[in-house]
């Protein structure tokens, strides 16, 4: 996994737990809801590289 994924997959983590934490404190269910989603994406991706080092190792 290359140091730019890395970096990108965590600011979208880091940005889903900031718009679910915004959404839950204004109450905006869409909000909180996308911030699930980015986080969600962020953790898919992180596991398809994990994947991609494991085969590059062999």
């Amino acid at each position: 996994m290359g140091l730019d994924d890395k970096i990108g997959n965590k600011g979208q983590d880091l940005g889903g737990k900031l718009k679910e934490g915004l959404g839950k404190a204004t109450g905006d269910k869409d909000t909180e809801a996308e911030g699930h989603k980015d986080q969600a994406s962020s953790s898919l991706k992180d596991a398809g590289e994990n994947v991609k080092d494991a085969f590059k190792r062999d």
